[in-house]
Order: structure tokens, then C-alpha cells, then sequence
């Protein structure tokens, strides 16, 4: 289906937000300084979006539900839980490492308000640890990682280390390649979750993930 003059515009306005929410932030952002980076005039965002939450919000919603249901339609074609993990580490890391500005809307705009946080747990996030608790319960299943874990708290781990790695490229101000973390950090996270299984044995499927043997 071709894109629409309707859809471009929205979608401009949403880039320029991002720009803008990221340099001079979402407190201190106005509609107009969106208006004036997307190139139409400030009454024209009003046909899109109801107020400036809104476009934050709509930011998120889109980017996020475009993030998971890309994620879903990989795993489909991945065995293992090495694989799987993986792949959501690499899409994580690589939204983010190729949008500076969207990166920090995530990483700090967004945690400067309990009420965003709070919406955003209980929608995208939500969906988030559905997705890696479904890949954990596998690996519980066929012993891949250990079964006495809460899954919960396995996924709000795994989360969590990807997260701090976004955090610290940020603050670090330099260029390197997020994507290239992946690996390092699902070796580390199946050492410490794989049972009884020697360190040794998961280097050889991370080897293979990386180098893009991990599919059917």
C-alpha cells in the first residue's frame, strides 16, 4: 500500500519530535519548536496529535509496537534459546545505537516522569517481558537454563543489562557499534542462567548465533 501525504506528515512530525524532545527536552519543548523543526505551521500538528504528550506517547507506541512485532516475526524463524535471546538483544540494541535522539528520549526523557513510566510499563514494556518470559520458558523446558528461576525476574534482568548498555552510550559520547554488545551480553547473561552446563559450552552456539548459523 503506498504511503500517504496524511501518514508522511505525521510521520515527520513524530522525527522532528524526537529531535526536539531529545536536545532541548520534553519539559522544556514546545509544540511549536516541533512545528517549526517538521516545517508546518504550529496548527497543523493539532490535525495529528491533541497536545504534546500526546505526540510523546504516540512516539512510543509506534516504535515500540514496530520493535516487538518485528521481534516476534524473527523469532519464528530461530531455534534455541541462545538464538532468541540473542536476536531481541541485537533489535534492541540496534533501535537505539542508530538513533542517538531516539535513544535518549527513551533513556532519559521518558524517566523523568513517574506518570510516563508508569504508562509505558504498562503498555510496550509489558509486551516486552511477555515476549522474553515466552523465550525463558522454553529454555526452562528443555534445560537450557534453569528452572528454579522466576521468569520474571530472568526477564527483568536480561532487560536490564541491555538497558544499562543504551545508558552508558549515551552518557560515554562515543561512537561505537551498540549492535556488537549483543553477544558479549547474552554469553554473560547464559553463564550465570544455564544449568548445569560448563562457561565453555555456551561459546561455541553464541559463535554460531553471531555468525548467523542460529536459524533453521
Amino acid at each position: 500500500m503506498p504511503r500517504t501525504r496524511t501518514h508522511d506528515k505525521r510521520q515527520r512530525i513524530l522525527e522532528a519530535a524526537t529531535k526536539v524532545f531529545a536536545r532541548k527536552g520534553y519539559f522544556a519543548a514546545r509544540v511549536a519548536d516541533v512545528a517549526q523543526r517538521a516545517g508546518i505551521a504550529d496548527g497543523t500538528i493539532y490535525l495529528y496529535f491533541r497536545n504534546k504528550e500526546d505526540i510523546l506517547v504516540s512516539l512510543f507506541d509506534e516504535v515500540m509496537e514496530e520493535h516487538i512485532a518485528k521481534g516476534r516475526a524473527e523469532l519464528r524463524a530461530l531455534d534455541g534459546t541462545p538464538a532468541k535471546l540473542h536476536a531481541i538483544a541485537v533489535h534492541h540494541l540496534r533501535l537505539l545505537g542508530e538513533n542517538h535522539d531516539l535513544a535518549v528520549v527513551f533513556q532519559v526523557e521518558l524517566r523523568q516522569s513517574t506518570k510516563f513510566m508508569e504508562r509505558f510499563t504498562a503498555s510496550w514494556f509489558k509486551d516486552y517481558l511477555e515476549l522474553l518470559n515466552g523465550i525463558i520458558e522454553e529454555g526452562q523446558k528443555d534445560g537450557s537454563l534453569r528452572p528454579d528461576l522466576p521468569r520474571k525476574v530472568v526477564a527483568k534482568a536480561f532487560f536490564g543489562a541491555l538497558d544499562e548498555m543504551v545508558t552508558s552510550w549515551i552518557l560515554r559520547r562515543k561512537d561505537y557499534d551498540l549492535g556488537q554488545l549483543a553477544t558479549p551480553v547474552v554469553d554473560l547473561f547464559l553463564r550465570g542462567a544455564q544449568a548445569s552446563v560448563k562457561p565453555a559450552e555456551t561459546r561455541p552456539a553464541l559463535r554460531a548465533v553471531a555468525s548467523g548459523r542460529g536459524g533453521r
